[in-house]
This record gives C-alpha cells, sequence and structure tokens, in this order.
C-alpha cells in the first residue's frame, strides 16, 4: 500500500490527525487478542533443522564440503510436460537439446500425486511428503461446518476485532471524524495453508543458499530464517482483487449473459465524441465503514459498489484503427490488435494517504464498428506490494528493476478470456507468448547471477496452453471447431519445441559442478466427458435436497437437506461423507458406520460406466485412510476420485452445484486435463546425471536435492533419492 501526505479539506485533515494520533499511541505497544496463526511445522521438525545446522558447521561434514566445494543445483519446473508427448517428440527429433540430455543423464516418467492437481503435486515435491503430511487434496477444499468451499493453498487471517495498547484492550480501528472511513491498527494476514518443512529450508538451515522463483503453493511465500532464502510465490498467487484472475472487458457490443462472465467482467461503454470514458474495479474498500454509510443512507451498499474504481478514457483516432488510453497519470497508444505495456495504476481508498498499488496491460481488440478493450486482471506490483509475493520484499523490486513489470498471479495465462470468447485463440497465444517472454527473461537474469547453492525456476506455459489448446490438435475433442482449430494444431508441439531452446541456454551454465534436474509435476489428457458427482450421488440416494430445490438451481451446496445427505462432493476430485461430529450437520456415525460408506460408495463409483462409449468413467477410489501417510489424513476427503482418461469432475461440482445429469460432454475451450487418475498423466524427469529410481514419483526429488548437498533424507519424508 502507499500511504501519502494529506490534503486541505476538512475530511483530509482529519483523517490525517487521527492515523498521526493513532500510530503515536500503538508504535511498539500495540498487540493483538487474536489467536497467532498456526505454525506449519511443529517441535520435531525444529529439532531436526537445529541439528542440521549444528552439524553443517562441522568442516569434515558433508553437507560443509557440499557448500565449500561450491556445489550448485538447477531445477527447472515446467508445469504439465507430459512423458508420452515429450517422448514422441524426441523420437521425431524435435527435442533435440532433451534427447543428447536424456541420453548423456538420464529420463524418466514421473510419477504424480493422486489427485494430480497442481498445488497436490507441487507440494510433493516441496515437503517429500504426499497430501497426508501437508494438508493439500485439491484445488479447493471446505470448511467443514459450513461446507462452502475454499481455495486449498491459502487464506486470510482476519484481523483482530481488538488488540492491547499498553495493555489496555481497544477496537482495533478508528473512526475518521466527520467521515465514512475507518483506519484498522492491524490488518488481516494472508497465510500459506501448506503444512511441513520446504526442502529450501532444510538447505538454509545447512548454510546453503536458494532461490525460489514462482513455485507454485508458496503463497505468501515462505520466511527466511537467515537470509539465504529468495522466493517469488507462484500457482496459488492471487490478482490485486484477490482471485485466481479478472479480466475486464469494456465493450459498446455486450452480449446476453455477458453480466455473469466467469473469471471476467464485462463492462458496457459508449462511444462518445471518439472518446469513451470507463472505469476499472480494484479491491473492495475496507476502509469504509458499510454499517455507518446504511445507517446514514437507509440502504446497504451491495458488494460489487463496494469496490474502489480508477476512471480512465480512451481517446480514438476517427481515421485510423488507433487509440490513445488514459489512466492514472499515465497512457498508452495501441494499433487494434496491439497489447500494451505494463500500466501502474493506484486505488485511492482514504483520499490523499492510503491507496492500492497494482500494473494492468491492455489489449485494444477493436475500434470499429464495435469498441472492444480487454484490461488484463490487475496484477500485485512486486516493486509495491499490496500482499507479499516476494521473500524479501525488496527481491520485489530488485526484480521490477532488472525486468521491468510482468505478470504475478499464480496462473497469468489468461484462459478465461478465451473461454468467454473476449480471446480467439490467436489472442490467446499472443497473450501466451507475452507470458513466455516475460519468463524467459527471468530466467536469464536468474542464470547469469547464480553462483551455488539452489535455484529453483518454474514456467507454466505448457500447462495453461495445453489445458486450452488440446481440442486445436485433437479433432475428436466436443470442443473441437475444424475452421477455427486447426490453424493451431502444431501450437501444443511448438510449445514443447520452445523449451528445448530454453534447456539449450539453461545447459550453457551447467559444469561439473552442477547438478541439472528438469521436472515436471503431471502429464496431461484430453478431457472429453464431464463428471458431475453429485448428480451421481443424488441418483444414488446418498445426497438429499431440501423440498421444492430443483438440481439445477443449487450452488455451493445451498439447498441440500443435510438430516438426510450422507456424501458430498467438493473440489474436482475429492468426495466427503457427512460425518457426525466433523460436517456442520453431519449424521454418518464415525468408524464402521462411515469405513463401511466408504466401501460401499468407492465400489460402486468404480463400476460407472460412460452409456455412450461403454468406458470406465472412475477407474479407482482411492480411500484416503488406505492411501495417504502422515498426520493430517483426517483432514482429506474420505474418497479421492481417479477418473479415466478422457474423463475429469467437473466444475460444477467442485464448486458444489449438482448438474443435470452424470455424465456430459465438454464443450468447453478448457479441453485437456491432468485431474484423473494419476497413473494416465506421468510427469517427466531429466537429468544430467542417471536415474536409478525404478519408478521416481515426486515426493522422491527433496530427498534427492538434498543428497546432492550431503544431506540425508529427513525422518518425516516418504520419498527417497532417485540418483
Amino acid at each position: 500500500m502507499s500511504r501519502n501526505t494529506a490534503g486541505g479539506n476538512l475530511c483530509d485533515i482529519a483523517a490525517t490527525i487521527a492515523m498521526a494520533v493513532a500510530l503515536a499511541l500503538v508504535l511498539g505497544s500495540c498487540t493483538s487478542d487474536a489467536p497467532p496463526p498456526e505454525e506449519a511445522y511443529g517441535d520435531t521438525e525444529r529439532e531436526a533443522l537445529e541439528a542440521l545446522a549444528r552439524e553443517a558447521r562441522d568442516p569434515g561434514s558433508a553437507v560443509a564440503q557440499a557448500r565449500e566445494s561450491g556445489k550448485r543445483v538447477i531445477v527447472i519446473g515446467i508445469d504439465g510436460m507430459d512423458w508420452i508427448i515429450a517422448r514422441r517428440l524426441m523420437e521425431e527429433g524435435r527435442l533435440r537439446h532433451f534427447k543428447e540430455l536424456a541420453d548423456a543423464g538420464g529420463f524418466s516418467a514421473l510419477l504424480s500425486s493422486m489427485p494430480p492437481q497442481s498445488p497436490v503435486a507441487w507440494s510433493n515435491f516441496i515437503t517429500g511428503m504426499d497430501s497426508g503430511g501437508h494438508g493439500i487434496y485439491d484445488f479447493v477444499h471446505r470448511y467443514a461446518d459450513s461446507y462452502l468451499p475454499h481455495f486449498s493453498t491459502s487464506d486470510v487471517a482476519s484481523a483482530a476485532q481488538r488488540i492491547r495498547v499498553l495493555g489496555i484492550p481497544i477496537r482495533n480501528r478508528v473512526v475518521v471524524p466527520f467521515t465514512d472511513y475507518v483506519l484498522p491498527f492491524q490488518g488481516g494476514q494472508p497465510l500459506n495453508l501448506r503444512k511441513g518443512v520446504a526442502f529450501w529450508e532444510i538447505l538454509e538451515a545447512a548454510g546453503i543458499g536458494t532461490t525460489i522463483f514462482r513455485l507454485p503453493a508458496n503463497f505468501p511465500p515462505v520466511e527466511s530464517a537467515t537470509g539465504l532464502s529468495t522466493a517469488m510465490s507462484g500457482l496459488g498467487t492471487p490478482d490485486i482483487l484477490g482471485t485466481y484472475g479478472t479480466f475486464s472487458f469494456f465493450t459498446t457490443d455486450p452480449w446476453p449473459g455477458s453480466d455473469d462472465v466467469s473469471g471476467g467482467s464485462v463492462h458496457p461503454v459508449e462511444v462518445v465524441d471518439n472518446v469513451v470514458r470507463a472505469s476499472i474495479k480494484g479491491p473492495v474498500n475496507e476502509f469504509l465503514d458499510y454499517d455507518r454509510i446504511a445507517d446514514r443512507t437507509g440502504s446497504r451498499v451491495a458488494y460489487d459498489d463496494r469496490k474502489a474504481r480508477l476512471d480512465f478514457e480512451v481517446f480514438i483516432d476517427p481515421v485510423h484503427a488507433v487509440a490513445k488510453i488514459v489512466i492514472g497519470g499515465s497512457e498508452a497508444i495501441l494499433t487494434e490488435g496491439e497489447f500494451s505495456d505494463w500500466m501502474e495504476i493506484d486505488f485511492e481508498m482514504v483520499p490523499h494517504m492510503v491507496g492500492v498499488n497494482g500494473v494492468v496491460r491492455f489489449y485494444l481488440k477493436s475500434v470499429r464498428p464495435e469498441f472492444e478493450l480487454h484490461a488484463s486482471p490487475i496484477q500485485i506490483n512486486p516493486a509495491n506490494q499490496a500482499l507479499p509475493i516476494t521473500e524479501p520484499p525488496e527481491y520485489g523490486q530488485e526484480l521490477v528493476d532488472e525486468l521491468r513489470h510482468f505478470y504475478t498471479q499464480g496462473m497469468p495465462e489468461d484462459t478465461k478470456a478465451l473461454e468467454s470468447a473476449v480471446f480467439g485463440n490467436a489472442e490467446f497465444a499472443a497473450q501466451a507468448t507475452l507470458v513466455l517472454e516475460e519468463r524467459k527473461r527471468a530466467l536469464e537474469y536468474h542464470l547469469q547471477r547464480f553462483d551455488e547453492g539452489l535455484l529453483f525456476f518454474y514456467f507454466s506455459s505448457l500447462d495453461q496452453g495445453t489445458h486450452a489448446m488440446w481440442r486445436c490438435m485433437d479433432p475428436d475433442h466436443p470442443a473441437h471447431i475444424p475452421d477455427e482449430d486447426e490453424a493451431y494444431a502444431s501450437f501444443i508441439d511448438e510449445l514443447y519445441m520452445q523449451f528445448d531452446q530454453v534447456l539449450a541456454r539453461v545447459l550453457e551454465d551447467v559444469d561439473e559442478n552442477t547438478t541439472l534436474i528438469i521436472l515436471s509435476d503431471h502429464g496431461f489428457a484430453a478431457w472429453y466427458r464431464k463428471v458431475h458427482l453429485n448428480r451421481w450421488l443424488l441418483d444414488e440416494g446418498y445426497l438429499a435436497l431440501k423440498p421444492g430445490v430443483r438440481p439445477e438451481d443449487v450452488e455451493w451446496l445451498l439447498g441440500v437437506d443435510w438430516s438426510k445427505t450422507r456424501a458430498y462432493s467438493i473440489g474436482i476430485n475429492g468426495l466427503y461423507l457427512n460425518v457426525k461430529g466433523r460436517e456442520g450437520q453431519g449424521i454418518v456415525e464415525p468408524g464402521p458406520e462411515a469405513d463401511a460408506l466408504v466401501d460401499e460408495i468407492a465400489e460402486k463409483l468404480e463400476g460407472v460406466i460412460d452409456p455412450e462409449n461403454g468406458q470406465r468413467a472412475v477407474v479407482r477410489a482411492y480411500k484416503s485412510r488406505e492411501f495417504y501417510h502422515g498426520p493430517l489424513v483426517e483432514t482429506a476427503p474420505d474418497i479421492v476420485v481417479g477418473y479415466g482418461w478422457g474423463y475429469r469432475g467437473s466444475e460444477e461440482s467442485a464448486g458444489g452445484a449438482i448438474g443435470s445429469a452424470v455424465l456430459e460432454d465438454n464443450l468447453n475451450k478448457w479441453s485437456g486435463d491432468h485431474c484423473a487418475d494419476y497413473m494416465h498423466v506421468p510427469g517427466v524427469l531429466f537429468s544430467n546425471k542417471i536415474i536409478a529410481a525404478e519408478a521416481p514419483a515426486l515426493y522422491d526429488l527433496a530427498p534427492t536435492i538434498l543428497a546432492e548437498f550431503g544431506i540425508g533424507t529427513m525422518d518425516w519424508m516418504i520419498g527417497a533419492p532417485v540418483f
């Protein structure tokens, strides 16, 4: 957040005085009554790190010798690189550098997590454990008391209602006189919900420096205990609205349903005298007292109206397909079909005092006959962070100084704009290229400054590109449109070949004292058919609706009759029992009754046959109590569904909807996926060292990296070194 000196009107002066008094009162003497956030790990892990630190101080220890030798490990994470596709392209001679690396070192399929979802898989990689140890089971978890869904990897700890100043409890806010503004003494804090020790924390305890760039499931980034670790968060990092990415689209031709676009907001505009005037929405302004406003005005402020707004103008050339965008003191001149550079913008929360800073880029889709302008999700500015995305914070300023602004949200490719037809194939490909070029520049910068220790660097492009463009190379896909898609049939293969050139650059920095590891978290499959798991549970009598509630009207499980419901689904692969004492309105007795019900449902699920083709929609229903290891198994879904190749749980069931039928064609642009059974979608493992393990898995990589620095596998890890 940015803070500026207040100006001349009464409200500004009152606000300034109030803030000054508040700061004077609480500076150095303010504590919170809220419980502290839960530790990511406990005494056993802390003692192990302390023991390792003592060992590392012994000059004769293996870890000290590795450190003194200047040992280097480079790990490149290419999200979604598929073992089958990579092997085919190597055989065709189109991945020459990967083939040479495989022949000289090692190449293997790499078993993913179950489910093979990115936050789960990368958490396995980070901790050397499975979900029973780190507690991440899906993109989406549920609050057991309310059944409502939430993102699995991060949350926000609410600000304390009361704090203590000089030991005296007071409300955690000051009201600004003569205004509707309130100023909190302490705000809420984002929390990383992944448990367990990250492998780079272990390296740091041993005195080994690390750089972790864009690794998923690391928002907010793990704090460095010694200053030896540098990190920027990846998948799970929100945009400035707190979402996984919400674009804005300004058009003179809104279409039916455009007021309810998933992942975006559509704004009708008018062109008056060749000028468009509009505003872009920022985060909710939490500095306003909406109860006070409601009391004063007699009506509540709708949620959308609580968002801060920034006005801007677009001046259209009357002859040429050119426009000038003026926003927040910056301007960009674009021709039709052109993306702007990044532009810094500020949302004023308290006049002249508190603002939220972000960066945005525009795409001028059309000037006439209809005006169409796309604005990217507003990114957190690494140099002025609204939420913590780098460790240490000054690393963000360093990156901006060296690289200029860049995408910071966890999934930067705008697949939602493609899904809503705001982007076509060509526009999505162009935007995805911008993302990849930014990442290449960042890799070059980090390679040039990398001398010793560990460098982890992550790419998202192959994952998001394969999700969005699978249909282009697959004429059998229900969403394939020949006239639109055939021109992009080679898009995915060409992405792989771009990464072959990335590898060529990395190999230039690999010497005899460097271990190179390239891996992916999972592979890919077609997504032909959706499975509406909640509909199956309804049809089978495990889930019940309240009288008068239609299945198609259910969202977020609202309308479910919990007094008669024994099982429900939240998340892409998760199925939960409605257990008494665990769920808010549970009816299934824990113990033998629950175990028997899990067995019954699992057996029935594995018998679900698609009447369209006779294939099994579910190849295995994994029982968490038998499959996972570690202290957090009890928080897992009771069953994790392993879908067949070509099948995936529907996005509707993932959010707690029902669906009109158990199975239906997937007509989404999001046409490739990996949330099937993990045996169907192996990732890849390449290295310049021989891979000795017969069936390496993601949780083997943390022990492998530790071993390269002379550190043994930690007791809590279930993996083992692969070399």
